[in-house]
């Protein structure tokens, strides 16, 4: 299993997860999107558990983060499908393993989770993009925010040139991908949030902005062709 994992500032709820996922030949690659050096300690950290850490510089957002990793997947293995995921606690190895054992098949796989458990601002926002989504393309996704997902090794070259830097390249992502026609699986996972959520960095306004405007775009290339 090949997972990626983009941190920014991470937390202790990062080690805990890397922790859990050693072991039945797990490879971890860390992008750190410019935490500053008072984060070297738990990025060393990392380094010990076995985790390979990418380093960028600067803070560029976590779509910029995703394509560094992707980029270091598609030259260093190939052959592998990538499972990405968030080190804030959302997600625990028992849920990167459940989305990783559908992989192999060509095929996007998300982790979902369900809006009834999620905190009001992040299940507001989810139902409002899920249902544009779904009137934008066709295809019905339960969790289009979800960032536990499994990437076939075919796709990662080409997710270098999906734009978007920020947390509308993931929406950018599903808009390729189902534009494509590759088939999106689901598979349920608990709803995670650890003091409501805290420790996201999806930046509220600013970043539903971005995705809301992602799609808003697709919708009128759709209706100008």
């Amino acid at each position: 299993m090949l997972v990626l994992l983009p941190v920014y500032r991470p937390g202790p709820e990062f080690l805990r997860l890397l922790r859990d996922l050693r072991g039945d030949g797990t490879t971890v690659v860390v992008v750190d999107d410019g935490s500053g050096p008072s984060f070297d300690p738990v990025l060393a950290s990392a380094e010990s558990l076995g985790a390979k850490v990418l380093h960028c510089f600067v803070n560029r957002g976590k779509g910029a983060a995703l394509k560094t990793g992707f980029r270091h997947c598609a030259e260093q293995h190939p052959d592998e499908d990538v499972v990405t995921a968030d080190g804030d606690g959302q997600h625990t190895a028992a849920d990167v393993r459940a989305v990783a054992a559908l992989s192999g098949r060509g095929h996007l796989v998300l982790g979902v989770r369900r809006f009834d458990r999620m905190p009001l601002r992040s299940r507001v926002g989810n139902v409002l993009i899920q249902r544009l989504f779904r009137a934008v393309t066709g295809q019905s996704v339960s969790d289009t925010q979800t960032g536990l997902r499994a990437y076939p090794a075919s796709l990662l070259k080409d997710l270098g040139d999906v734009p978007g830097e920020r947390f509308e390249y993931e929406m950018n992502v599903l808009l390729a991908v189902a534009g494509a026609g590759c088939r999106i699986d689901e598979v349920p996972i608990p709803a995670t949030y650890l003091d409501g959520n805290a420790a996201s960095h999806f930046g509220g306004v600013t970043d539903s902005v971005r995705v809301l405007g992602s799609l808003m775009r697709h919708a009128a290339g759709q209706f100008t062709t």
